[in-house]
Parts: structure tokens; sequence; C-alpha cells
């Protein structure tokens, strides 16, 4: 019965748009973004990511059975510090020459729940960073917005919007990221915070 009512409070920002649905994460403004946080003792590096894509297929009646990927260009990964951007990008850190794409493929949702209008699930999938690949579950808030895609390109496009929100942590010796290096200086913790919105055109 509880699996049964939280189902039911999934559905409710979907009811306007009762059949299934996928969602362009390609966005030609290139709001859509990534941000990441390694908080060590001695140093803390922040830095951002743009260069996102991907879709997610989400069926109102089966929404546990959503698929998809979010995919970030490696190449877009940034930092302040040109010196610090270089070894980022460089053999040691997230070598984008060889991998240059960090990807989470969504294999399902679970733990749906719904508050205030926006829908909070567990996403499950693979995520893969610099050819390792490890099966991870992520909080999220997803919030249906119909007919809001025109708000957003100023008219050019007419359909709904899917935002998700989601924030969570890696650690970088588990990808093979500068795993030499002291935690002091670099935390092994990788916080990643994802703010999209993708598109569904009409």
């Amino acid at each position: 019965m509880k699996h049964s009512l939280l189902l039911t409070a999934l559905l409710i920002p979907f009811t306007a748009t009762a059949a299934e649905q996928t969602f362009d994460f390609k966005d030609p403004k290139g709001v859509n973004h990534a941000t990441f946080l390694l908080d060590a003792p001695l140093e803390t590096i922040t830095g951002t990511a743009n260069g996102v894509s991907g879709s997610l297929t989400i069926d109102p009646e089966k929404p546990e059975e959503t698929k998809g990927a979010i995919t970030i260009d490696a190449k877009t990964l940034n930092v302040e510090n040109d010196t610090m951007k270089e070894h980022l990008l460089g053999a040691d850190w997230m070598d984008v020459e060889k991998h240059p794409s960090i990807s989470f493929t969504v294999s399902g949702l679970e733990d749906f729940e719904m508050k205030d209008g926006t829908a909070t699930a567990n996403v499950k999938g693979k995520f893969s960073v610099k050819g390792v690949e490890k099966e991870i579950s992520v909080p999220a808030k997803v919030t249906l917005l119909p007919d809001k895609l025109g708000a957003r390109t100023g008219g050019k496009m007419e359909g709904d919007l899917l935002v998700i929100r989601t924030e969570f942590t890696i650690k970088r010796t588990d990808y093979g990221i500068n795993p030499g290096a002291p935690t002091d200086k670099v935390s092994d913790e990788v916080v990643i915070k994802l703010a999209i919105a993708g598109a569904s055109p009409k």
C-alpha cells in the first residue's frame, strides 16, 4: 500500500502528459551545468562543467522504469587556476584525451515521494569516469514544468521541461583520478552537483 501511495504521488506532476515522454538535455543556451568540490584540510578545489547532453525517457504509468543517460564533455571541466586546469585535464587526473566523457546511465528510479510539487527519488545507474564504471544510486529532485519550454527558449519552441537537481559524492581514488595525491591537499571525496533541464518539444 505504501509503495502504491508513493507511486501515485510521483505521478501527480505528470498528469498533464500521460504518454511516454523523452527529454533532451542538450541545452543550446549552455545553462545546464555540473559543479564539483574537493574540500581537503589544506586546499579546496571547486570547478564546473557545462558540456551536458543526453536524454531520459519517462513513462508516467511506470516511472520506476525511467531509462536514459546524461553525459558531460570532460573537456569542459574548468577551474579558475590555469595551471590547476591543465593538471585536471591531464593524464594523472581526468585524462580527457583518452576519456572524453563522463556519463551516468540510468537504469531506473526507486523510493518515490512527492512534496511541494516536486518528486524525489533515488536514481539508479552506472556512473562512468576515466574508463571506470560503477553502479551507484543518487538522490534527485525532479520537477515537470508543462508548457514552459517556450519561456526558456523565448518562444522559439513549445513543449515541456523536466528539471533535475542532484547532489552526490564519489571517491576520487575509486575512479583512478590521481590516486597518489596527498589527501591533506586533495580530498578523496568529490561532491558533485547537477542542475539541468531537459526539453520535450511539442
